[in-house]
């Protein structure tokens, strides 16, 4: 068994947490292969005495990738574990993590590997593309969201949305969320969209600070295709962002498409946590 681990040297300072997950699997004849999934800039001293490998070289033959961080650390490894058909487990070092599956005091489950103690959870993504004059110009997958939000100057943007063709709202205000059921407890759910169980199929259509009293928010069918399109005769600067990575500056007319694309990851369960358990624990309900 080969065992990518992937920590965000940011969280786990010094990285302690991926030396005892190391110590722990390799008891158990677990093969290992420490890759940071990004660069880190100024003020963060990485370990001499650990070596690192190339996430895409380490990525061939590996049977399991653990994420060590915040749900932001999983988002950046997922469309690598799509490609590589990899299932993932998440540790979390943040300070919420509702994809992590284990807290960093719980690593002593990870000897359940071994044994074949656990159960996989699929997780659908979303295939994000923009339309400029009926061309694809730019196109991602997302497992968490995607948003399309004003710029920086801009008070408002007019949206329209619609559902295989028909539109849905229109509307003036901060911006647009279409949400996986994955990401419905993230940004979705903060600007007042609905918790979906993550194992759904659903696309979740939430506006930002609409200001139009129909512009509520949507589940939608897996089979769906959504379209959002910002006005042609506004001057204002639109942007989409897909889990929260790089901006993506929109033009006039430009139409950004989602649609459930086919593509997933499988987290890894270990724990015996349901959804609702994870929910009451990281949102502080009872």
């Amino acid at each position: 068994m080969k065992v990518i681990l992937s920590p965000n040297p940011y969280r786990d300072k010094g990285l302690r947490t991926v030396r005892e997950a190391r110590r722990i699997l390799e008891q158990d004849g677990v093969e290992t292969a420490v890759c940071l999934p990004f660069r880190p800039d100024g003020g963060c001293e990485l370990p001499e005495d650990i070596r690192f490998e190339a996430l895409q070289d380490a990525a061939r033959g590996a049977d399991l990738l653990i994420c060590f961080g915040g749900d932001g650390t999983i988002l950046h490894s997922a469309k690598l574990a799509a490609e590589y058909h990899f299932p993932i487990l998440g540790v979390n070092m943040g300070s919420v993590g509702f994809m992590a599956e284990l807290e960093h005091g719980e690593l002593k489950l990870l000897h359940r590997l071994v044994k074949g103690e656990y159960t996989l959870e699929r997780r659908a993504m979303m295939d994000v593309r923009v339309f400029r004059d009926k061309r694809v110009i730019h196109r991602e997958l997302a497992l968490n969201d995607a948003t399309i939000t004003k710029g920086a100057v801009a008070r408002v943007i007019d949206l329209a949305v619609y559902g295989d063709r028909v539109k849905i709202m229109e509307f003036s205000g901060d911006g647009v969320i279409v949400a996986t059921p994955t990401g419905s407890t993230a940004y979705s759910m903060s600007a007042g969209g609905p918790i979906v169980e993550p194992t759904a199929d659903n696309l979740i259509v939430t506006p930002i600070c609409a200001h139009a009293l129909q512009a509520k928010s949507f589940v939608l069918g897996p089979e769906r295709v959504i379209a959002v399109r910002a006005n042609r005769q506004s001057r204002k600067t639109a942007y989409l962002s897909v889990d929260g990575g790089k901006a993506f500056r929109l033009g006039s007319g430009d139409i950004v498409e989602l649609c459930n694309g086919g593509e997933h990851i499988e987290l890894v369960r270990l724990s015996g946590r349901n959804f609702y358990e994870i929910i009451s624990q990281k949102l502080g309900g009872n």
